[in-house]
Protein backbone atom coordinates (compact mmCIF):
# COMPACT_ATOMS: atom_id res chain seq x y z
CA UNK A 1 0.00 0.00 0.00
CA UNK A 2 1.45 3.42 -0.90
CA UNK A 3 2.13 6.11 1.57
CA UNK A 4 -0.36 9.15 1.06
CA UNK A 5 1.18 13.21 1.49
CA UNK A 6 -2.17 15.42 1.23
CA UNK A 7 0.05 18.11 1.82
CA UNK A 8 3.22 17.87 -0.07
CA UNK A 9 4.41 21.77 -0.33
CA UNK A 10 3.70 21.61 3.49
CA UNK A 11 1.35 23.97 4.88
CA UNK A 12 1.37 26.14 1.22
CA UNK A 13 -1.64 24.09 -0.65
CA UNK A 14 -3.91 23.70 2.54
CA UNK A 15 -3.35 27.31 3.20
CA UNK A 16 -3.84 28.60 -0.08
CA UNK A 17 -7.01 26.11 -0.87
CA UNK A 18 -8.67 27.05 2.26
CA UNK A 19 -8.58 30.99 0.90
CA UNK A 20 -9.67 30.11 -2.45
CA UNK A 21 -12.86 28.63 -0.82
CA UNK A 22 -13.30 31.29 1.19
CA UNK A 23 -13.19 34.19 -1.52
CA UNK A 24 -15.76 31.68 -3.89
CA UNK A 25 -18.11 31.55 -0.61
CA UNK A 26 -17.59 35.28 0.33
CA UNK A 27 -18.61 36.04 -3.46
CA UNK A 28 -21.90 33.68 -3.75
CA UNK A 29 -23.13 35.26 -0.69
CA UNK A 30 -22.34 38.68 -1.46
CA UNK A 31 -23.91 38.09 -4.66
CA UNK A 32 -26.76 36.00 -3.62
CA UNK A 33 -27.75 38.64 -1.06
CA UNK A 34 -27.65 41.23 -4.44
CA UNK A 35 -29.92 38.66 -6.53
CA UNK A 36 -32.84 38.56 -3.19
CA UNK A 37 -32.94 42.70 -3.27
CA UNK A 38 -33.02 42.75 -7.14
CA UNK A 39 -35.87 41.47 -9.37
CA UNK A 40 -36.07 40.25 -13.03
CA UNK A 41 -33.11 39.96 -15.16
CA UNK A 42 -31.27 41.02 -12.40
CA UNK A 43 -31.75 38.82 -9.84
CA UNK A 44 -31.31 35.99 -12.60
CA UNK A 45 -27.93 37.26 -13.65
CA UNK A 46 -26.78 37.98 -9.71
CA UNK A 47 -27.70 34.16 -9.15
CA UNK A 48 -26.37 33.09 -12.26
CA UNK A 49 -22.60 34.89 -10.58
CA UNK A 50 -22.93 33.49 -7.18
CA UNK A 51 -22.81 29.99 -8.68
CA UNK A 52 -20.49 30.35 -10.93
CA UNK A 53 -18.48 32.01 -7.60
CA UNK A 54 -19.22 28.80 -5.92
CA UNK A 55 -18.93 26.20 -8.12
CA UNK A 56 -15.23 27.90 -9.17
CA UNK A 57 -14.21 28.58 -5.72
CA UNK A 58 -15.28 25.15 -4.60
CA UNK A 59 -13.29 23.33 -8.00
CA UNK A 60 -9.95 25.48 -7.56
CA UNK A 61 -9.88 24.63 -3.66
CA UNK A 62 -10.30 21.15 -4.32
CA UNK A 63 -7.47 20.83 -6.92
CA UNK A 64 -5.32 23.31 -5.29
CA UNK A 65 -5.26 20.85 -2.51
CA UNK A 66 -4.82 18.26 -4.59
CA UNK A 67 -1.35 19.88 -6.07
CA UNK A 68 -0.04 18.53 -2.50
CA UNK A 69 -1.05 15.16 -3.40
CA UNK A 70 1.45 12.44 -3.67
CA UNK A 71 1.47 8.96 -3.71
CA UNK A 72 4.76 7.01 -2.62
CA UNK A 73 5.92 4.84 -5.54
CA UNK A 74 3.83 6.23 -8.54
CA UNK A 75 2.99 9.29 -10.27
CA UNK A 76 -0.12 10.75 -10.70
CA UNK A 77 -1.79 12.24 -13.93
CA UNK A 78 -5.23 13.83 -14.29
CA UNK A 79 -8.26 12.76 -17.15
CA UNK A 80 -8.68 16.18 -18.61
CA UNK A 81 -12.20 15.49 -19.76
CA UNK A 82 -12.90 14.02 -16.53
CA UNK A 83 -11.59 16.89 -14.43
CA UNK A 84 -13.47 19.48 -16.64
CA UNK A 85 -16.69 17.81 -15.83
CA UNK A 86 -16.07 17.79 -12.63
CA UNK A 87 -15.94 21.44 -12.81
CA UNK A 88 -19.21 21.70 -15.22
CA UNK A 89 -20.99 19.25 -12.38
CA UNK A 90 -20.03 21.96 -9.42
CA UNK A 91 -21.56 24.52 -11.62
CA UNK A 92 -24.63 23.41 -12.06
CA UNK A 93 -25.98 21.52 -8.49
CA UNK A 94 -24.71 24.72 -7.20
CA UNK A 95 -26.48 26.61 -9.58
CA UNK A 96 -29.92 24.91 -8.88
CA UNK A 97 -29.38 25.09 -5.51
CA UNK A 98 -28.87 29.10 -5.94
CA UNK A 99 -31.90 29.06 -8.06
CA UNK A 100 -34.20 27.26 -5.62
CA UNK A 101 -33.69 29.67 -3.07
CA UNK A 102 -33.48 32.73 -5.54
CA UNK A 103 -37.01 32.08 -6.58
CA UNK A 104 -38.53 29.71 -4.33
CA UNK A 105 -41.56 30.58 -2.38
CA UNK A 106 -41.42 28.16 0.58
CA UNK A 107 -38.46 29.62 2.28
CA UNK A 108 -37.80 26.37 4.62
CA UNK A 109 -38.17 23.78 1.75
CA UNK A 110 -36.12 26.05 -0.61
CA UNK A 111 -33.63 25.69 1.39
CA UNK A 112 -33.67 22.37 2.24
CA UNK A 113 -33.76 21.37 -1.78
CA UNK A 114 -31.24 24.01 -2.51
CA UNK A 115 -28.72 22.98 0.16
CA UNK A 116 -29.43 19.22 -1.01
CA UNK A 117 -28.37 19.81 -4.53
CA UNK A 118 -25.31 21.89 -3.94
CA UNK A 119 -24.08 19.90 -1.25
CA UNK A 120 -24.54 17.15 -3.57
CA UNK A 121 -23.25 18.66 -6.34
CA UNK A 122 -20.25 19.81 -3.71
CA UNK A 123 -19.52 16.13 -3.27
CA UNK A 124 -19.82 14.73 -6.75
CA UNK A 125 -17.50 17.70 -7.94
CA UNK A 126 -14.68 15.94 -5.40
CA UNK A 127 -15.27 12.44 -6.21
CA UNK A 128 -14.96 13.26 -9.87
CA UNK A 129 -12.48 15.33 -9.47
CA UNK A 130 -10.85 11.74 -7.98
CA UNK A 131 -11.53 9.79 -10.28
CA UNK A 132 -9.70 11.62 -13.10
CA UNK A 133 -6.77 10.00 -11.13
CA UNK A 134 -4.59 8.06 -12.94
CA UNK A 135 -1.89 6.19 -11.23
CA UNK A 136 0.27 3.01 -10.91
CA UNK A 137 -2.38 1.18 -8.65
CA UNK A 138 -6.13 1.04 -7.45
CA UNK A 139 -7.78 3.32 -5.47
CA UNK A 140 -9.35 2.20 -2.30
CA UNK A 141 -12.55 4.60 -0.13
CA UNK A 142 -13.47 3.94 3.49
CA UNK A 143 -17.54 4.37 3.22
CA UNK A 144 -17.83 5.81 6.32
CA UNK A 145 -15.28 8.71 5.73
CA UNK A 146 -17.36 8.87 2.24
CA UNK A 147 -20.79 9.27 3.58
CA UNK A 148 -19.60 11.68 6.09
CA UNK A 149 -17.68 13.66 3.58
CA UNK A 150 -21.36 13.58 1.68
CA UNK A 151 -22.85 14.74 4.84
CA UNK A 152 -20.96 17.48 5.86
CA UNK A 153 -21.21 18.81 2.03
CA UNK A 154 -24.99 19.40 2.14
CA UNK A 155 -25.10 20.80 5.87
CA UNK A 156 -22.28 23.05 4.84
CA UNK A 157 -24.03 24.53 1.74
CA UNK A 158 -27.24 24.08 3.80
CA UNK A 159 -26.08 26.52 5.66
CA UNK A 160 -24.21 28.80 2.89
CA UNK A 161 -27.31 28.98 1.71
CA UNK A 162 -28.96 29.72 4.88
CA UNK A 163 -26.73 32.90 5.54
CA UNK A 164 -27.27 34.43 1.92
CA UNK A 165 -31.16 34.21 2.87
CA UNK A 166 -30.28 36.11 6.11
CA UNK A 167 -26.67 37.50 6.32
CA UNK A 168 -26.55 41.19 5.42
CA UNK A 169 -24.28 43.25 7.02
CA UNK A 170 -20.91 43.03 5.23
CA UNK A 171 -19.01 41.77 8.46
CA UNK A 172 -21.09 38.93 8.86
CA UNK A 173 -20.84 37.50 5.36
CA UNK A 174 -17.10 37.76 5.85
CA UNK A 175 -17.12 36.08 9.36
CA UNK A 176 -20.13 33.61 7.61
CA UNK A 177 -17.47 33.17 4.62
CA UNK A 178 -14.72 32.00 6.81
CA UNK A 179 -17.16 29.38 8.26
CA UNK A 180 -17.89 27.77 5.12
CA UNK A 181 -14.31 28.11 3.83
CA UNK A 182 -13.44 25.79 6.90
CA UNK A 183 -16.40 23.49 6.24
CA UNK A 184 -15.71 23.13 2.38
CA UNK A 185 -12.03 22.20 3.24
CA UNK A 186 -13.39 19.93 6.04
CA UNK A 187 -15.59 17.72 3.66
CA UNK A 188 -12.52 17.61 1.45
CA UNK A 189 -9.70 16.36 3.70
CA UNK A 190 -12.70 14.18 5.10
CA UNK A 191 -13.06 12.22 1.63
CA UNK A 192 -9.26 12.29 1.07
CA UNK A 193 -8.75 10.90 4.28
CA UNK A 194 -11.19 8.04 2.74
CA UNK A 195 -8.53 7.14 0.12
CA UNK A 196 -6.26 4.49 0.31
CA UNK A 197 -4.13 3.45 -2.95
CA UNK A 198 -2.66 -0.45 -3.51
CA UNK A 199 0.77 0.34 -5.38
CA UNK A 200 1.58 -1.69 -8.00
CA UNK A 201 4.63 -0.45 -9.98
CA UNK A 202 5.18 -0.28 -13.42
CA UNK A 203 6.93 1.24 -16.27
CA UNK A 204 4.29 2.17 -18.59
CA UNK A 205 3.25 5.57 -19.17
CA UNK A 206 0.26 7.23 -17.36
CA UNK A 207 -2.04 8.41 -19.19
CA UNK A 208 -3.89 12.18 -18.89
CA UNK A 209 -1.98 15.66 -18.10
CA UNK A 210 0.36 16.24 -14.42
CA UNK A 211 -0.55 18.47 -11.81
CA UNK A 212 1.15 21.31 -13.41
CA UNK A 213 0.86 20.60 -17.08
CA UNK A 214 -3.22 21.32 -16.57
CA UNK A 215 -4.51 21.29 -13.17
CA UNK A 216 -1.43 24.73 -11.94
CA UNK A 217 -2.42 27.13 -15.17
CA UNK A 218 -7.09 26.06 -14.73
CA UNK A 219 -6.75 26.82 -11.31
CA UNK A 220 -4.76 29.80 -11.89
CA UNK A 221 -7.02 31.00 -14.64
CA UNK A 222 -9.96 30.46 -12.62
CA UNK A 223 -8.89 31.99 -9.38
CA UNK A 224 -8.08 34.90 -11.46
CA UNK A 225 -11.66 34.94 -12.32
CA UNK A 226 -12.47 35.07 -9.05
CA UNK A 227 -10.58 38.08 -8.18
CA UNK A 228 -11.95 39.57 -11.35
CA UNK A 229 -15.58 38.89 -10.08
CA UNK A 230 -14.74 39.97 -6.48
CA UNK A 231 -13.84 43.60 -8.05
CA UNK A 232 -16.84 43.97 -10.24
CA UNK A 233 -19.01 42.78 -6.81
CA UNK A 234 -17.39 45.24 -5.02
CA UNK A 235 -17.56 47.98 -7.45
CA UNK A 236 -21.21 47.31 -8.68
CA UNK A 237 -23.66 49.51 -6.25
CA UNK A 238 -26.56 47.79 -4.29
CA UNK A 239 -29.95 48.09 -5.07
CA UNK A 240 -30.39 50.57 -1.54
CA UNK A 241 -27.37 52.94 -3.63
CA UNK A 242 -29.34 53.22 -6.74
CA UNK A 243 -32.50 54.09 -4.95
CA UNK A 244 -30.93 56.50 -2.98
CA UNK A 245 -28.81 58.05 -6.72
CA UNK A 246 -32.44 58.42 -7.80
CA UNK A 247 -33.85 59.95 -5.13
CA UNK A 248 -30.67 62.38 -5.18
CA UNK A 249 -31.52 62.95 -8.99
CA UNK A 250 -35.36 63.53 -8.35
CA UNK A 251 -34.71 66.00 -5.34
CA UNK A 252 -32.39 68.06 -6.94
CA UNK A 253 -33.36 71.44 -8.04
CA UNK A 254 -33.68 72.08 -11.88
CA UNK A 255 -32.29 75.04 -13.37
Amino acid sequence: MGHLDHAAFGWLTPALSYVMACIGAALGLRCTVRALGASGRSRRNWLITAASAIGTGIWTMHFVAMLGFAVTGTDIRYDVLLTILSLLVAMVFVGAGVFAVGYGKDRTRSLLLGGLATGLGVAGMHYLGMAALRLHGRVHYDPVLVALSVVIAVVAATAALWAGLNIKSPIAVAVASLVMGAAVSSMHYTGMFSVSVDVAPSGAELSGATAMQFIFPLAVGLGSYLFITAAFVALSPTARERAEYTSAEQLAPTS
